[in-house]
């Protein structure tokens, strides 16, 4: 019996792709943070006879683990699968997942599942989104997860790697990407804050570059073209602004 988890908030443009590439699990869990958006209005118009499929509105509060915590304490299986609205469970994987949790080894307590980034109409596949895996199918009762954003599940005990990947379709557009990334760096800014972690000019200005020639040179973002151009600017503007606000704060 499984669990999938699709935490929401304003996915009209995704909800219906989303839910339909997991309509073989045996419950779905949908945790919205008050969407303003059509988002609910369009579940209920496609899915409001779907018995399986449950919709609980919470505010995330910046925390990203909490939500994420929040659904595996109300998922009715022990065995949950997360995936984000913009991404999508293909039929390939569905099949695997059905197979490994069918034939499901006592010890084996989750697995990892890599994700392959389309980015407006092409896949990325080098620089930051290259080589993606992270535990998203696992038995509930060995984890937990951690971070308040780009948050991981932490579990105990034999975790194996499924071979076919997640599909996600991130950032529609680079406004988009933009306001994404202001939102997820004042929550980051915010944790590192927390944890007494302290900023000044020269990380600000090691962490931005340092970003940028890791991406585009080491892991080879330079063979993605201009998308993977704008990614390794983008991803080194998100290290500048992490470590900027981080600054602020202190001051």
């Amino acid at each position: 019996m499984l669990t999938a988890v699709i935490l929401t908030k304003d996915e009209e443009k995704n909800i219906v792709d989303a839910v339909e590439s997991v309509l073989f699990c045996d419950e779905i869990l949908i945790i919205d943070d008050f969407s303003i958006d059509r988002t609910e209005e369009i579940i209920k118009k496609y899915f409001g006879n779907l018995r399986k499929l449950k919709v609980v509105k919470r505010k995330l509060e910046d925390d990203f683990s909490a939500q994420r915590n929040f659904s595996l304490e109300n998922a009715k299986n022990d065995w949950v699968l997360f995936i984000d609205a913009d991404e999508r469970v293909s039929s390939i994987l569905r099949k695997e997942i059905i197979y490994k949790l069918d034939e499901l080894k006592k010890d084996l307590n989750g697995f990892y599942l890599k994700r392959e980034n389309y980015l407006w109409g092409r896949l990325m596949k080098f620089g930051e989104f290259a080589g993606e895996k992270n535990i998203r199918l696992a038995n509930k009762k060995y984890g937990r997860w951690e971070g308040m954003v780009h948050e991981e599940w932490k579990l105990s005990g034999k975790i194996q790697t499924l071979n076919n990947p997640i599909i996600h379709y991130p950032h529609e557009s680079l406004n988009e990407y933009l306001n994404k990334l202001n939102f997820y760096t004042d929550i980051r800014a915010k944790e590192l804050f927390q944890k007494g972690t302290r900023s000044g000019a020269w990380k600000i200005l090691l962490y931005s570059l340092g970003k940028f020639i890791y991406n585009y040179f080491f892991k080879l973002g330079l063979l993605d073209g201009v998308r993977g151009l704008i990614v390794s600017c983008l991803m080194s503007f998100n290290s500048f602004l992490v470590r900027s606000k981080l600054w602020k704060m202190q001051e």
